[in-house]
């Protein structure tokens, strides 16, 4: 090659530095084949001897082999050019072209920035360039950019070229498991026949169970592998079998290619998630209506393309945010109800270890702080909803009972022919060997050996398989018995016992009811019992009904004006509290509370509240007491803490008490001095921050 000579621009403190030779190509590919080009950038040694450069004076790094300059990223010897010129050890940096050293604008002007400042010279095959000079950093400025632009068009071309071929579906892409590419170019099945019934189950029981976890632990508990074809290796188009992983699962059912779909721009990538230097960072999966070429009906399905765009709106919406599965708990209508006054959904809350259920829109308070917006007993309301559920079931009950009992037994057969193809492939695997190894010459025993042991290690596969499979048999009989399907049918006239039977697990519940309502919006009326109910049934129709829930006090009940007004006309009748309470409830009068009717206390208690009862002195007052001794109920108050945990305390022996009695009373007196006072606030905060983390 002829170089230009430039010699007037080298001085002598340039040569005091070194002369770096950067040798780069793009590709491991290129090295390999285009090694012409790795030559040439090598032989610019002696264009920097020629120059005046002593030969221990000139480096060479070419740690770049096979890297693309789109991005100073990723490049160690490109970094350790730059390094260098910054310490001022660079007198010259010589390359074949400029698209060796970089590709991006931004990082050829950063090297050309830096060279100026430091006095470092740029040369190739056409000349010697100093960056100081007005006119050569021009000349080198308007290089760069043609190497950036070359690359732009070069790029431009090539993904037109893939997007013209995946438009006539012929570009190749890799595919995933239960799919194989022939010689040919085609796309089909994969050949072996468990493979495909693997597919073909994992749709069908995301189809049943609808959750991805769910999926998962059905493949874990009847231990079913899933198949991948090696595509590296001397093995490469293998089967082989590995553990079911949620990733997998997640692409399995997110792919359009498993409805017949030939698809491109599937995995596009978003640059603000891309990683410097790693080109594969950065992919989203793209929504369908975003790919940029959709052929529909082109390949073999497993599945209908309905089907897949169900599976894809079933996993949105087990999202977080979304409504989500069916979930453990005794709730029925968890996700599923909207708060009547602001709109947003009411979360489940479960006390008393999982006894006590509420629902309560709460996000508010918890967000912002303000008051909670409603809150009411969850089972009145999920039992009024079961009501209405039940009567929406009651003309499909036989229906129901027969597809039941369809499905039980096909998913018996599935597992079934599952486990009889792994047989049949461990048997396949024993006669192989048995077959290489009576092939073999009996001389030859060094081979003999070898296919020996593979020989024996086939067999105890296939007898341990035989053994899980009995096992498995045991655990699971081969078909319905008829005493199960007369259970079945007989359960179906009568939808309501299977609702409430113990065996329905409260998930199963929640299932149906998500099948049949879109969702339930309620309403409390102010702070009283009466609540308004609207349910959305799939489909748009509504059904809308008054709830009564329970409250905690007299005063919250909507009638309570008139339950006073009755109350004291029949005590001025002079009726007894036994009398009144009897008459209340025989007029149907209801108490606050989820007690069904009304008590001689609870008309007492009502009177006194009204002037018409003298109220009783406390069994307390009749009690001498010590220093410093207080009852349950008034350390509870002075403490602001539930009487319970102090009761739960007392039996702990964590407080020194003694029992009294007062008007014929058991009371328990409490020994609460300043410094018991003291440990026991200690006491009750740690218990409050353990309760209540942050």
């Amino acid at each position: 090659m002829t170089f230009v000579l430039a010699s007037g621009k080298v001085q002598s403190h340039h040569r005091e530095r070194w002369a770096v030779v950067y040798v780069r190509q793009s590709t491991l590919q290129q090295v390999a084949r285009h090694q012409e080009s790795t030559r040439l950038q090598y032989g610019l040694v002696d264009r920097a001897l020629s120059l005046g450069w002593s030969p221990a004076q000139v480096k060479v790094i070419d740690e770049d082999l096979g890297k693309s300059a789109a991005s100073a990223e990723g490049r160690p010897g490109f970094q350790r050019l730059v390094a260098a010129v910054s310490l001022e050890q660079v007198g010259i940096i010589l390359g074949i072209e400029m698209s060796r050293l970089a590709r991006s604008c931004r990082d050829w002007h950063q090297l050309l920035e830096v060279c100026a400042v430091f006095g470092s010279l740029i040369g190739d095959p056409d000349g010697v360039y100093d960056p100081r000079n007005y006119n050569d950093r021009l000349l080198l400025g308007l290089k760069g950019t043609m190497s950036e632009a070359e690359l732009h068009v070069l790029k431009q071309r090539m993904l037109a070229g893939r997007r013209a071929k995946a438009e006539r579906g012929e570009l190749a892409t890799p595919l995933p498991m239960g799919y194989v590419r022939r010689l040919s170019g085609e796309i089909s099945k994969d050949p072996d026949e468990q493979a495909q019934g693997v597919i073909g189950l994992i749709f069908e029981q995301f189809e049943r169970l609808g959750t991805l976890n769910g999926v998962l632990q059905y493949l874990v508990q009847y231990q079913i592998r899933l198949p991948h074809r090696i595509v590296n290796g001397p093995q490469r188009g293998e089967l082989e079998w590995r553990r079911p992983n949620r990733a997998t699962l997640s692409n399995l059912l997110h792919h359009p290619i498993y409805a017949g779909a030939y698809v491109y721009g599937r995995r596009a990538t978003d640059p603000r998630r891309q990683q410097p230097g790693r080109p594969g960072t950065g992919r989203t999966v793209a929504k369908p209506e975003d790919y940029q070429v959709l052929l529909r009906d082109r390949l073999a399905a497993y599945i209908g393309w309905e089907q897949f765009t169900r599976n894809v709106e079933q996993l949105a919406a087990n999202r977080p945010n979304a409504l989500g599965p069916v979930r453990a708990g005794e709730s029925l209508l968890s996700g599923l109800l909207v708060c009547g006054r602001c709109g947003l959904r009411m979360a489940t809350q479960y006390t008393q270890n999982g006894k006590g259920l509420r629902y309560v829109c709460n996000r508010a308070a918890v967000e912002y702080g303000e008051p909670r917006c409603q809150s009411l007993s969850g089972r009145p309301l999920d039992h009024g909803v079961g009501q209405w559920v039940l009567r929406a079931l009651e003309p499909a009950a036989l229906d129901v009972s027969l597809q039941v009992a369809q499905d039980l037994e096909a998913e018996r057969q599935r597992t079934h022919h599952h486990w009889a193809q792994r047989l049949e492939r461990a048997h396949h695997q024993v006669e192989r060997a048995a077959r290489q190894y009576h092939a073999v010459e009996p001389e030859n025993r060094l081979v003999a050996r070898t296919l020996e042991k593979q020989w024996e290690s086939a067999l105890c596969e296939e007898k341990s398989l035989q053994a899980e499979y009995a096992e498995f048999l045991v655990r699971q009989p081969t078909a319905l018995s008829a005493q199960e399907c007369g259970q079945i049918r007989a359960l179906a006239n009568d939808i309501p016992i299977i609702w409430h039977a113990p065996t329905t697990a409260s998930e199963d519940r929640q299932a149906i009811v998500r099948e049949l309502l879109e969702r339930v919006v309620v309403t409390v009326q102010g702070e009283s019992e009466r609540v308004e109910v609207q349910i959305h049934w799939q489909g748009g129709t509504g059904t809308r009904f008054n709830l009564i829930r329970p409250v905690a006090k007299l005063e919250q009940l909507s009638y309570y004006p008139q339950l006073v007004a009755r109350a004291v006309a029949l005590d001025a009748q002079g009726h007894t509290a036994n009398g009144i309470a009897a008459q209340l409830n025989a007029e149907s009068w209801r108490p606050a509370k989820r007690r069904a009717t009304f008590t001689a206390a609870m008309v007492n208690g009502l009177l006194a509240r009204q002037g018409r009862r003298s109220v009783l002195a406390s069994p307390a007052s009749s009690v001498s007491r010590g220093p410093g001794e207080r009852t349950l109920q008034e350390l509870a108050n002075e403490l602001a803490m539930p009487t319970v945990t102090l009761y739960s305390w007392l039996k702990q022996g964590k407080l020194t008490a003694r029992q009294a009695v007062g008007h014929g009373h058991p009371i328990w007196l409490v020994q609460a001095d300043p410094e018991q006072l003291a440990l026991l606030r200690s006491w009750r905060a740690k218990s409050h921050s353990a309760a209540n983390p942050t």
